[in-house]
């Protein structure tokens, strides 16, 4: 049985390229394996990236024994729930996917924060036609 995100749906996939997550899947699947609770996707900012690496979560550089490419800005990124909500609290915000955010970041994190930067398009695009 698969994992739901935030709003109570099947959990949608985060990013393939580059390939995100705990597990490497591109999911924000977790587990009891998972103690950073990877569970926040984003889309990461220049801003988002400072401040992590200024908060000692360095996200820029390459680790490639762990598969890390490093990130640049307009990357998607399974993120640690902790570490997002660091960031949000001292004003620095990254777009957050909640149809690919896990439910279980709800343990850490506020869904009122995850929805004042929520990045989804709606299902319904209907009012965006002309």
């Amino acid at each position: 049985m698969g994992q739901h995100n935030v709003l109570g749906s099947d959990l949608e996939i985060c990013s393939l390229e580059p390939l995100t997550g705990f597990y490497r899947d591109g999911f924000c699947n977790t587990g009891p394996d998972d103690l950073g609770s990877h569970t926040v996707c984003v889309v990461v900012t220049t801003e988002f990236l400072e401040h992590q690496q200024a908060i000692g979560n360095d996200l820029s550089t390459p680790v490639p024994q762990y598969g890390f490419p490093g990130l640049t800005a307009g990357d998607r990124w399974a993120v640690c729930a902790g570490r997002w909500l660091q960031s949000y609290e001292a004003g620095v915000s990254s777009p957050v996917l909640l149809r690919a955010t896990n439910e279980q970041a709800l343990s850490i994190v506020p869904l009122a924060a995850l929805e004042a930067c929520a990045a989804d398009a709606p299902d319904d695009l209907s009012a965006f036609d002309s």
